[in-house]
């Protein structure tokens, strides 16, 4: 139970830091979509975030299977609050320009390549199975919180005293953050290999040579890159679309924001409950041709009340996917390997993306939404006219494409049957190196 609540309070400690993230990232797009009225610049942002994954991840899941994923976790979090204070500092002086943002943001984004694998490593050694269900469930809704809570705060502390009242508030909660990762104690991994004969250039491809061994797994990559391709795209569009929509209405767009990230809870409270299908990757698939087919009637509403309805059931359909997934990949991933497999999943499924915005934010403003103010539009029908119609029909068509690739994805044998064709890890409780006493925070923190 030590190491459970180890687990909880670290999960809970990062959403809050996840909280001021959001805060800061909503303000600067309000922004910057305010200030230039184009989508390119949100674009770039997105760009300059997802490069270092592409380029890092690897030499991330090497590290977080190697060093101690406690203080890997505390350093990132540590590095990207010196970006949010640099950034805080350039706006009180006075001097922001916009490419500041485009390099803090790489520095930011370089600090939490090497996060992500060491938390998500860490989770099969603080969870036992039985209960990495619900525990994948809740790591899975502190994004969906942090989005239910973040846009209506953002929206009061960036209306009082402007952004930088908002990077304030994101720095105090990373210290929040730091302070829990530094108190807590995570355990080591069993070994599945022996360190005397493995090199730092076998340790660098184990992920991906995993991922060759399981073929089943390696169609589920090619899929999510597809995916993550579209997905990356309609981030950008999403807080110019909403405020095309609504007619530059920043009030009404964080009510919106809330309603889809409330999807994300309820769908993720849905399937902690329920569990999902045995097995678990019909739950994944389906969830996900739903997901593009709700996302289609995204791209046609015009109004709040529609807007809401399709967006937080889009938010709470892949939810229902994500968990379960993880809990495959945990359950078939020996927990010594899962940093650098993890890793190369992460790598591979975002190894295109960073083109998405630099293809997305030109098409917006040159092309789609140009044309939907033009007389010769013939969507209105279906997406409407003017502002935000051509960027209702680019979440229209990546809607089809999304439900297509999963219905394609499923069609596979051997992925529907890779929980049953790839077998689990198995590990003696005794290769587990034990922890101390004071391997938790303590109650009182």
């Amino acid at each position: 139970m030590s190491r459970l609540r180890t687990f909880y309070t670290i999960l809970i400690t990062q959403a809050i830091s996840q909280i001021g993230s959001q805060m800061t990232g909503l303000a600067i797009g309000i922004w910057l979509f305010q200030q230039t009225g184009d989508v390119t610049p949100l674009a770039l942002v997105s760009f300059f975030s997802l490069i270092p994954n592409v380029l890092l991840a690897n030499i991330a899941g090497l590290v977080a299977d190697r060093l101690d994923r406690r203080w890997i976790m505390a350093l990132a979090d540590s590095g990207a609050a010196v970006g949010s204070l640099i950034l805080m500092g350039l706006f009180f002086s006075g001097v922001f320009q916009v490419w500041h943002l485009y390099l803090i943001t790489l520095f930011v984004e370089f600090c939490r390549a090497f996060q992500n694998p060491a938390f998500s490593a860490s989770v099969a050694l603080m969870v036992p199975d039985a209960q990495r269900d619900r525990a994948n469930a809740v790591m899975q809704l502190t994004g969906p919180l942090a989005g239910l809570i973040a846009p209506g705060l953002a929206a009061i502390i960036y209306a009082a005293v402007g952004i930088i009242g908002v990077l304030a508030v994101d720095l105090l909660s990373f210290s929040v953050a730091i302070t829990a990762m530094l108190l807590a104690r995570i355990p080591a991994p069993p070994r599945s290999e022996s360190k005397q004969t493995a090199s730092i250039l076998r340790d660098l491809l184990a992920g991906f040579a995993f991922l060759l061994k399981h073929k089943p797994m390696l169609v589920m990559v090619g899929f999510f890159t597809l995916v993550n391709f579209i997905g990356v795209g309609l981030g950008v569009l999403l807080t110019p679309y909403l405020l095309s929509r609504m007619g530059n209405d920043t009030g009404l767009m964080s009510i919106i924001l809330t309603v889809s990230h409330l999807g994300a809870i309820v769908g993720g409270i849905v399937i902690g409950a329920w569990g999902g299908t045995r097995p678990r990757i019909h739950t994944v698939m389906i969830a996900l041709i739903l997901a593009g087919i709700v996302l289609i009637f995204a791209g046609m509403a015009q109004a709040p009340v529609p807007l809401g309805i399709t967006l937080f059931l889009f938010m709470a359909l892949p939810m229902a996917a994500n968990i379960p997934l993880m809990s495959i990949m945990q359950a078939k991933v020996p927990p010594d390997k899962q940093g650098r497999v993890f890793a190369a999943i992460g790598q591979l499924t975002m190894l295109v993306t960073p083109l998405s915005p630099l293809l997305v934010g030109p098409l917006a403003d040159n092309v789609f939404e140009p044309a939907a103010q033009a007389a010769t539009w013939s969507f209105a029908p279906l997406v409407g006219s003017g502002a935000g119609a051509g960027m209702g029909l680019m979440f229209g068509l990546a809607g089809i494409l999304i439900a297509v690739l999963a219905a394609v994805c499923y069609a596979f044998p051997s992925v529907r049957r890779m929980e049953v064709t790839i077998p689990d890890w198995q590990a003696d409780a005794s290769d587990i190196e034990p922890l101390p006493t004071t391997d938790t925070l303590p109650v009182n923190a």
